[in-house]
């Protein structure tokens, strides 16, 4: 899919250059000839206006057959007699070919034009005693216009040639988020695909065992309980799921009208269900938490955040020491942290350990934890414009949230 992204992204790229480069040549190569043939037809003009000169009639003599002066006039008497002069290439002093030029011209009705045949351009001037035309040599504007669209060719193949590894690079470089997300979706896939099949092999087996006449009915009961217990994590696990899809569906969304929250109070309330539990595991949980401060925000998704911050507090914090939770006011943001006594976080995990399904100590796994916590409570954080982290300093592991008051 990638692959063919890059490719659909380099040919509209490459199609909006070739355009471009015909636009741009084209219109400078019409520029170019209108230009030249502008000038020339004013300058021919002037020519057609000279009075004849006193040697009209002359064959070039001893000239370079590169060199060939442009103008030349024939004047045309009433009784038909030509008279040329500006001399030149040509050989002024050929009647005939005098004559097919001015019969040539003669035959169009517009006072200029050219004869491609001659390579070239006339202009008829009738006013005054003498009837005039002026001829132009215009195969140095050919050969301009010739060496002009050579030159745009070899500048448009260049040009072509860079964009072209420039779109490359380009489509690399665009399609490398797209590529981040398509592997993260595509592991996010293989992670659930993998906690899924476990509860869903200990359920099968344990039904299996269950029509097993051979147990006895108290072994009955014990498979019984186990796949419930198995359902129960199952459903958690799907339950979280759909939140994180929730959650990034939402991301995706106008924002939400928030209320005004008092976090100070919603840290306190949040709190008081975990206090028996940490009392249980003989761990020690203290406060430190400024009050009077609001957020804007959804109060039962900021309650779901901390909730998470405590509960991986509990599972992962050592019971020799105390869970410290702080709240802050820090200029227009207000910061909360939750540090414990744990496994220290390395770099690496601080800035892994929000994504889905990491874990940092496998061995403490205790099977009702799938390594989405952090991950919704980054969705939510995120969503109400804050930021989450990690940091661990001295084995003390600190989870910061920062929002907007």
């Amino acid at each position: 899919m990638l692959k063919r992204l890059r490719i659909k992204f380099i040919a509209v790229i490459m199609s909006i250059v070739t355009v471009l480069f015909i636009v741009i040549f084209g219109l400078v190569l019409h520029f170019t000839k209108q230009n030249i043939a502008r000038e020339s037809i004013q300058m021919m003009r002037t020519q057609a206006f000279r009075p004849p000169a006193s040697e009209p009639m002359h064959k070039p003599d001893n000239m370079p057959d590169n060199i060939r002066l442009p103008f030349f006039t024939v004047h045309i008497a009433k009784d038909g007699e030509l008279t040329a002069f500006g001399g030149g290439y040509y050989d002024l002093t050929d009647k005939e070919l005098l004559q097919k030029l001015v019969n040539a011209a003669e035959e169009s009705s517009k006072n200029t034009g050219i004869l491609p045949d001659y390579d070239l351009r006339y202009i008829k001037n009738e006013n005054g005693p003498m009837k005039a035309i002026v001829f132009a040599d215009i195969s140095s504007e050919k050969a301009m216009i010739r060496g002009l669209i050579r030159n745009s060719i070899i500048i448009g193949l260049i040009g072509y040639v860079v964009f072209f590894i420039i779109s490359l690079l380009l489509a690399k470089w665009v399609t490398k988020p797209v590529e981040k997300t398509w592997n993260e979706q595509k592991q996010f896939i293989a992670d659930a695909s993998h906690e899924l099949k476990t509860p869903l092999t200990v359920i099968m087996t344990n039904a299996e065992m269950m029509t097993d006449k051979t147990y006895a009915e108290s072994d009955r009961d014990n498979f019984t309980k186990n796949i419930l217990s198995t359902s129960k994590r199952m459903r958690g696990l799907i339950e979280s799921l759909l939140e994180l899809a929730r959650l990034d569906n939402n991301s995706n969304r106008a924002p939400q009208k928030f209320t005004t929250v008092d976090c100070s109070k919603l840290i306190n309330d949040s709190i008081l269900p975990f206090e028996p539990l940490f009392y249980e595991n003989e761990m020690e949980l203290s406060t430190d938490i400024d009050e009077n401060i609001n957020v804007e925000g959804d109060k039962e998704k900021l309650r779901q955040v901390i909730n998470i911050l405590l509960d991986n507090a509990l599972k992962y914090s050592d019971p020799a020491d105390k869970v410290t939770v702080k709240l802050k006011r820090q200029s227009a943001n207000c910061l909360l942290s939750v540090t414990g006594l744990g496994t220290p976080l390395t770099k690496e995990d601080c800035e892994n350990i929000f994504k889905r399904f990491y874990r940092v100590d496998q061995s403490r796994n205790d099977g009702q934890s799938y390594g989405l916590g952090l991950s919704i409570a980054e969705s939510i954080v995120s969503e109400h414009n804050g930021k989450i982290w990690a940091e661990s300093e001295n084995c003390y592991n600190t989870f910061y949230v920062s929002l907007p008051v």
